[in-house]
């Protein structure tokens, strides 16, 4: 299945220590890309948040921010009270009168000092194991609709490259068809020139150089590997696997034959349909550009 690299996604869920919410967004990009955007009591997910977006997605700049609100928050409440450890106070204040006796003017410390000191004050603990199993199993159903989304997107740049092939394979029955008329064109607009001086050449080297004309404005060859493209175009296409670099070579592929035949021709018919080609081709690798 063909999938876009282009998409976005946004995941909320509710847990008993507050809300999350996913927002997922994918663009396209010649190499896989991640950038986060976590908040701090998750920050030590990120090694694992990493390799579950690797696990699903193989290419494109993925940018993925998480959001986390407290239930206090989402309620409307003031934060939740801070929390005292009045043991350690009570150690802190004793070690203070002990010091106080052996200075001759110590200051006396005051309460907000007391406060600063690491442990006195704390925050009723979030249970943060459950909210990092809660975090990546939200990240799942983020990812599963990203790659939905990508998957729909893919579709129609499936459903435009196909059209593409199959007017290709129409301007490629134009010059079938009209290539032995062509050749036969060229063959006699040769002898019509030489007509004049055919007496003053030697007739076997004569021949020789028409023979070597008619063979450069022969494109069967490069009509055959344009079609050999399309079909393997077409077989891209079916595969279950990410297939935008292989697309965007083909496409190179495409537009060497289709220089070549610009090259050779020897009528307007064939070079108008080696700028159809071109045409069709450049609106193929734009499209080619966005798939993974």
């Amino acid at each position: 299945m063909i999938h876009s690299m282009t998409a976005f996604s946004r995941q909320e869920g509710d847990t008993e220590n507050g809300r999350l919410t996913w927002e997922l967004r994918s663009v396209n990009h010649r190499f896989s890309e991640v950038s986060l955007r976590l908040p701090e009591e998750l920050r030590f997910l990120e090694p694992k948040i990493r390799e579950q977006i690797a696990k699903r997605i193989k290419r494109g700049k993925i940018d993925a921010a998480l959001r986390f609100q407290t239930t206090d928050h989402l309620a409307g409440n003031e934060p939740a009270s801070l929390e005292i450890d009045k043991a350690l106070v009570e150690k802190l204040a004793h070690v203070s009168r002990e010091i106080d006796q052996l200075l001759y003017s110590a200051a006396p410390i005051n309460a907000l000092e007391i406060l600063q000191w690491p442990g006195v004050l704390t925050v009723p603990e979030k249970n943060t194991q459950q909210l990092a199993s809660n975090a990546l199993a939200l990240l799942e159903t983020a990812l599963a609709d990203l790659l939905d989304s990508r998957a729909r997107e893919g579709e129609k740049l499936k459903a435009v490259i196909e059209t593409r092939c199959a007017a290709i394979d129409a301007q490629v029955k134009i010059v079938t068809e009209r290539l032995p008329t062509i050749l036969q064109a060229a063959r006699e607009r040769l002898e019509n020139r030489l007509a004049e001086i055919r007496d003053e050449l030697d007739p076997a080297r004569l021949e020789q150089e028409m023979v070597l004309l008619l063979n450069k404005a022969d494109v069967d060859e490069e009509i055959e590997r344009l079609k050999a493209h399309v079909d393997e175009v077409r077989r891209v296409l079916t595969q279950d696997e990410p297939v935008g670099r292989r697309l965007d070579f083909l496409m190179q592929e495409l537009n060497r034959e289709t220089n070549t035949l610009g090259s050779k021709s020897v009528h307007t018919d064939t070079t108008a349909v080696s700028v159809e080609l071109k045409v069709l081709i450049e609106q193929m690798r734009e499209q080619i550009q966005n798939i993974e």
